[in-house]
């Protein structure tokens, strides 16, 4: 069995947003979302691409027939508040082991009697995506995520990805417009060229500065230069972003205890992520190899060119005085 563990909002945020040439939701193995609670409170809403799952006579969760978790590398569960996973601990929901099909033992019995959840006209009881994450881990080969604080949590954050839309075709998948990845909630995010020029983004994330780390113009905030900074590099390994290191960590820090900063670059992976590990140096005192790490788990086809790798292994140096990471190793 895999095991159950705890999932932050802004790490569904950011597995619901990771896309290569499309987004990554349209990969059929990478994210199953499941819904726990009743289906009212599915039916009402739900987060995009999740399944409600559903329960048998006694109130246990069954694996949806849908789904091969086997071969599922996230898969996530949340219902209404859940704030922990001691409910996949809980020895009394194993208490009764029924098959899907369960029928009544006699004509005189009423099955129905004998559930354990509540009727769809209430709400999911605290716990329920635990007991349900109990039933799913025996099946994954990785840790059943639950989501912390629930659908509640999550949409009071991210209210744009909620839907009442069940069925999703691949091709509307692949046509989803993923939102730049959130490096620190609510404050710091990190993305491409065409997010940063699309205005029901700026406006869901609350944006209000601009880092561009790229040649081209962006769309906002060009007149406004205590709003944008814009730093026109190449992605090469002979450019220097070094020189402007200083400046990207004044710049995030001038302005995010106050308003939203999203830092991008064209395709969103090398020079971006760059600037991102050098503020996250500096400011958040992690070093390189940590750095990039978060980043990674954020970001996961992040890649800074080794010209970049080289520059931040300096940043580094004359943050804490030594060199820390080994760059030499193959993942850098």
């Amino acid at each position: 069995m895999a095991g159950v563990t705890l999932c932050e909002p802004t790490e569904l945020y950011n597995l619901l947003n990771q896309a290569t040439t499309v987004s990554r939701l349209a990969e059929p193995n990478y994210l199953c979302l499941l819904d726990a609670r009743t289906k009212r409170e599915y039916n009402e809403s739900h987060l995009m691409t999740a399944i409600r799952v559903k329960t048998n006579p006694l109130g246990k969760y069954l694996v949806p027939p849908s789904v091969n978790l086997e071969y599922i590398r996230y898969c996530v569960v949340y219902d209404g508040k859940t704030d922990s996973v001691e409910a996949a601990f809980d020895m009394d929901y194993d208490l009764y082991e029924v098959d899907k099909d369960l029928k009544p033992y006699d004509t005189g019995a009423n099955i129905s009697g004998l559930r354990q959840k509540p009727s769809s006209e209430d709400n999911a009881k605290e716990g329920s995506a635990a007991r349900c994450a109990r039933v799913m881990q025996r099946l994954t080969r990785f840790p059943v995520l639950v989501l912390r604080g629930g659908y509640q949590r999550f949409t009071r954050s991210y209210h744009y990805l909620r839907t009442q839309k069940i069925f999703w075709m691949p091709r509307e998948l692949e046509a989803f417009k993923p939102y730049p990845v959130e490096i620190l909630p609510a404050k710091l995010y990190m993305g491409n060229y065409k997010q940063a020029c699309d205005s029901q983004i700026q406006k869901d994330l609350k944006i209000k500065a601009h880092i561009n780390v790229s040649e081209e113009a962006g769309s906002f905030f060009l007149e406004e230069s205590d709003r944008l900074l814009h730093i026109s590099i190449p992605d090469t390994p002979e450019a220097d972003l070094f020189s402007h290191f200083s400046d990207i960590c004044h710049f995030i820090d001038s302005h995010i205890n106050q308003e939203a900063v999203l830092v991008f670059s064209t395709l969103g992976i090398s020079r971006c992520s760059t600037a991102v590990m050098a503020y996250l140096i500096h400011s958040c005192r992690l070093y390189l190899k940590n750095a990039w790490s978060y980043v990674q788990k954020c970001k996961m086809n992040m890649r800074p060119n080794r010209g970049f790798v080289q520059q931040l292994s300096e940043w580094e140096q004359r943050i804490y005085f030594t060199a820390i990471t080994d760059i030499s190793e193959p993942k850098y």
